[in-house]
């Protein structure tokens, strides 16, 4: 069910700006709303949202998503496959796929994920610099991050989690549906 109205952070990953961009927007006049009676919170009426939208070249397909957005990125064609399969199958994901960190790096900032499922050594990045320029990005600090990772056990793993910034860690082999039960809670689903 789509919603009426919309707080600024719900706007900003609705059009993949920053909330900042929003809330200038708005204070300029140049996204029109409302401020919650007694207190700061800006609120963004649909019919606006759509209208700003438009008139600044923002796909509306974000719009009415309520699927999770996964970013899975791993060098293993055969697991991104299986992990596009499950996840789609389950229903509460939109996934997009990257095979190595270049791609990734380009897909974060299209797609805005809500969470990225990460193999910790990449072809041609590691997980340290995707996990710094994340965290580096003010429109995706509510991105989790899901480290996988064949080259560390589950104590080295969980210590690679603390150092990066990461959410959580996964070792392989792994059973996919531990995975989804990971993913499904760190995003409260």
């Amino acid at each position: 069910m789509a919603k009426d109205v919309y707080s600024t952070g719900e706007a900003a990953k609705i059009c993949r700006v920053s909330q900042q961009t929003i809330i200038r927007c708005f204070d300029s006049g140049k996204l029109d709303g409302f401020y919650v009676p007694g207190s700061r919170f800006r609120r963004i009426p649909r019919e606006t949202l759509i209208r700003f939208m438009k008139e600044n070249s923002i796909p509306l397909t974000n719009l009415d998503s309520d699927k999770k957005k996964v970013l899975v990125v791993d060098d293993e064609t055969e697991l991104v496959d299986l992990f596009v399969d499950i996840l789609e199958r389950d229903g509460r994901f939109q996934v997009k796929t990257a095979t190595c960190g270049y791609d990734a790096g380009l897909l974060t900032q299209q797609f805005r994920p809500d969470i990225i499922v990460l193999d910790y050594m990449l072809p041609d990045i590691n997980a340290n610099v995707v996990c710094k320029t994340i965290h580096s990005n003010p429109g995706l600090e509510d991105t989790k991050i899901i480290l996988i990772s064949a080259h560390f056990d589950e104590a080295d793993g969980s210590a690679e989690v603390e150092r990066l910034g990461a959410d959580a860690f996964i070792q392989k082999p792994f059973q996919l549906d531990e995975v989804v039960a990971v993913i499904a809670d760190l995003l409260k689903l």
